[in-house]
Parts: C-alpha cells; structure tokens; sequence
C-alpha cells in the first residue's frame, strides 16, 4: 500500500479595506500556513446501474432533440439522411442516424425525396411539433432563470467570458434556447456581450457583476430553516460548509474513509464565485476549491451532469489543475462518474434520488415526455405508427422509475477497498 501525506493548510480570511486592490467577484484574500497533514484515500470505481440507465437513455434523448433543432432550422422544413450520415459522432450515438431516425416514427415522420425518390427525407412529426411549442413556451416563462444560470456560468470564469465554441457543447446541458445568440443574447444587453478573444475566437462577456446571483448552491442549500444555524456560523466564519455525500455501498463504513472525509470538511469552503488565485495551487485548500467549481457547475445544468470532455475546454478559465478530472473517481461520494454510451459523463450523485433528479426543472420534465413519446413510438413501430392511440402520446409521462433503488454493482470492500495518498495521481489517466 502506498502512503504519502502533504501538509495541509489553514486560512486566515482577511478583508481588504481598499477594493481597488480586490477583483470584482471577491474582497477575501486568503493567507494560509502549512501545518499538519492530511492523509488521502482513493477509493476505487464502483458501478452504478440506476445512474447508467439515466445517462444511456439520455444520451438518445438529447440526439433526439438535437435533431429536432436541425430540422427546425433547416429552411426546407427536413432534413436528407445523406445530410446527417456524418453526424453519429456530433450526436454521440453508438448507430448510424438513419437507424436512429427510424426507430423514432412518433418524432421523425420518414417520406421519399421529390427528385431523388431513393433518398429518405425526414420532418416532425404533429406530436413533435406540439412538445416543440410546449418546450419554447418553457423557455419563455423561465427565461430569468435561462439568464441567471448562463450569468452564473459567466461568473466563475476568470476573465468572465467565455468562447462560443466550449459553450456551445453545454447549450443542452444548461439548458438554453436553440438559437441563444439571436434570440436571447441581444435581449439583455446589460448583461452580455459578444467579443472576441486574443486568439480571434467569437466569445460571450459578463458585461457587469451581479452579487446577488454570487451564491453558490451549497450556499442557497444551507440557507433552509433546518441548517439555518450551521449557515449562521459558516457566515461568521465559526465552521465550513459541507457537501453532502452518498457513498456506493461498503465505502460510507470504512473508517479511514470517513476520518478523510472529516478533515476534508472541516477545511474552509472557498465560494466558485470568490478569486482563487492567490491559493496554493498544490494545496488541500485548492482541491477543495476545484471540488467546490465542479460541484456548481454541474448544479447549474438541467439534468445536473455533463460530459468530462465539455470539462476539459473550461479548464484554463476556471483555474482547475490539468488533472482535474481525477477528482470524479477520488470523491465518489460526490459524483459519479459514467463509462456509458462511449463517452465518460459526470453526475452529481445528491441530485438524483430512487432513479430519478429530485428537484426537475419544468424543462426536464419536459424532456421526460419527450422521452415518452420516442419509446412508445420504438414500441410500436412494427405495428405503424398510426396504430398508437393519441392518448398515449398526450397523457402525463408515469414515472416508470419511482421506486428503484440506485443499484450499485457488488464490489468486495475490504482492506484494499482504498489507497492512501495525497497525489493528484499518476499520469496514467486519460486526457
């Protein structure tokens, strides 16, 4: 068993007089003094079947809505399967996009090209128009909310902009309109810009700093009647908040493990919004820090997960260390991380409760019925698909999951369940 130790660190927060000298997302400066050590554990990757079946059908469920945004902009109302052939990979499917297109007759209505009869062609079907109109009237009644999330977004960025091209990939994660930059974007001038980077890449800018959105959901979590005390003293600087946790079975138990994660609590929580810079970038502190911008940032997605790899482009403008995506597997009591769908997916595991997010957005709900409707149109395809009664596709989604437990895969935990270290871990890792 390998065993190495680093010197921890205890803050002083110190409250500058003169704010010229601050950044304008934070007036706490943080000295900090080495002084004991701390061991780490990392334990290893236990499956989890409930959360793999969410991320596997998702994953069809965001293809399916990508592709309805195509067809939508598309100025002849359809889409040719010889125009999509070289999308499998965009999409991240593991099947061609006309196999894909063709299990989904409830979506996709399939019909032959006017000149090229040999040529399928595909439009939306009524249904898929309907949750269409259904989704845009979402969009708008909960547009504040589309604002502040992408301001928040914004905010945890160091020069608090952010390329087009790394948000892009995030558009569904987050939860924003289609077509965001024409349509929203230029309604809320006060709030963003579009400007170009010092490598010419077109951007979206925070035009100015809005405190009352700098409060992190641990924060806003904290803030309840029942931890209102625990809040009270973290505010006053007597305690550090702490992240809850859920642990796959067998690890929760383990005393070293729970010895680590006391003493990982017990160091000072540094707010995502707050400037980090002038952390040790090698601290306990700054991993905690980093732990604390991947826990946001996955709060502020719709389905609170996203891929590893839409991570990775934020990387340099978060202030995350290049192996960052090392701390997934390292504290897997607070996410979980996904092999499915070839891809690798994070996911916050307090989100999800029985099989299932525990506090859906109006716009996931959605997305549920959308899911719905694509299954029963791959339910009935043999049969055609004006065979399926209307009721069926216009009735509330039934929740086909309540009442599962998170299954996790049986693992043997004993004593090599874990390895001390204080290592951000080997180069081996995937980048």
């Amino acid at each position: 068993m390998m065993f190495k130790t680093r010197y921890s660190l205890v803050t002083l927060k110190t409250l500058l007089q003169s704010k010229s000298q601050l950044e304008p997302q934070s007036n706490k400066l943080y000295i900090f003094f080495q002084n004991r050590s701390i061991v780490k554990v990392r334990l290893k990757w236990v499956k989890n079947r409930s959360l793999d079946h969410i991320i596997d059908t998702e994953t069809d469920l965001k293809a399916a809505g990508l592709l309805k945004d195509a067809i939508k902009r598309s100025p002849t109302g359809f889409l040719t399967a010889k125009s999509v052939a070289e999308w499998q990979k965009l999409l991240g499917l593991t099947v061609p996009v006309l196999r894909f297109m063709r299990r989904y007759p409830t979506l996709f209505n399939e019909f032959p090209h006017a000149q090229y009869a040999n040529l399928p062609c595909f439009r939306l079907t009524d249904t898929a128009l309907l949750l269409d109109s259904h989704e845009q009237t979402i969009h708008q009644s909960y547009e504040s909310d589309t604002v502040e999330r992408l301001c928040r977004v914004l905010m945890m960025m160091k020069s608090q902009t952010l390329p087009l091209q790394s948000l892009h990939p995030l558009k569904w994660d987050l939860g924003l309109p289609d077509n965001f930059e024409k349509a929203l974007i230029p309604k809320y001038p006060d709030h963003f810009q579009f400007a170009k980077a010092p490598n010419g890449a077109r951007s979206l800018r925070l035009v100015q700093w809005h405190e009352e959105f700098a409060v992190s959901a641990l924060q806003r979590s904290n803030e309840t009647k029942e931890k209102g005390k625990e809040y009270r003293e973290f505010k006053s600087g007597h305690t550090a908040l702490t992240f809850p946790m859920s642990f796959p079975k067998g690890y929760g138990g383990q005393k070293k493990v729970r010895a680590w994660m006391d003493e990982f609590h017990k160091l000072p929580y540094i707010s995502p919004y707050e400037d980090s810079r002038r952390i040790e970038p090698n601290s306990e502190l700054m991993e905690k820090r980093v732990v604390g911008v991947l826990h946001e940032l996955l709060s502020l997605t719709i389905h609170k997960k996203t891929k590893r790899n839409y991570l990775r482009s934020l990387r340099d403008e978060l202030i995350l260390p290049h192996k960052f995506t090392r701390l997934f597997t390292r504290y897997p009591g607070i996410f979980y991380l996904s092999l499915k769908c070839k891809t690798t997916t994070v996911a916050l595991r307090e989100a999800y409760r029985r099989g299932k997010l525990a506090n859906p957005h109006p716009l996931a709900r959605l997305r549920d019925k959308f899911y719905h409707v694509m299954r029963t149109g791959l339910l009935y395809r043999d049969k055609g698909v004006k065979m399926i009664p209307q009721e069926i596709l216009t009735n509330d989604v039934e929740d086909e999951t309540e009442g599962e437990e998170s299954e996790e895969e049986e693992v043997e935990i004993g004593d090599d369940c874990y390895e001390e270290t204080s290592e951000m871990e080997d180069d081996s890792d995937e980048e």
